[in-house]
């Protein structure tokens, strides 16, 4: 299906990875007005994923928590793969992010945030604990042909 999506999406999907969540909102919320279902709802889970970054980044713990859970919500129908994305690595990446975002708290969104930023500019995430993964942000993994 990826050679079916078009170019705005793949620009979407690179401000998302790029960090630049408003932006993959802006460039998505384009695409999700004009859409059918089931392209629309795929667009939407992602759109409201990049919400949620954008939401932790501004310390919006509530806003973040609750669209992460909608946006994985959305998308769980499109898994493993859909659109030429990896739909189950970006649901696992997001998950992972919710339970240390529930985990912390709104008392400590500014610690998490500060963790994901250090992580994402040192591009290697260094664990918390043995059982725990360094918060990162999530990515969008194209699928790759065999």
């Amino acid at each position: 299906m990826s050679e079916t999506m078009p170019p705005e999406f793949w620009q979407a999907v690179e401000q998302f990875n790029q960090g630049e969540f408003y932006a993959c909102h802006d460039t998505l919320e384009a695409l999700w007005l004009e859409e059918v279902d089931p392209l629309r709802r795929f667009y939407q889970g992602i759109l409201q994923i990049a919400v949620a970054c954008y939401h932790l980044s501004n310390l919006n713990w509530r806003g973040a928590a609750i669209l992460l859970g909608e946006g994985m919500n959305r998308l769980r129908d499109y898994q493993p793969t859909y659109g030429g994305i990896e739909v189950t690595h970006l649901l696992e990446q997001s998950a992972v992010l919710l339970q240390q975002l529930q985990a912390l708290g709104p008392e400590n969104v500014e610690s998490l945030r500060q963790q994901l930023q250090a992580n994402q500019v040192e591009e290697e995430a260094i664990a918390l604990s043995d059982t725990q993964p360094a918060p990162c942000w999530p990515q969008i993994i194209l699928v790759t042909s065999s």
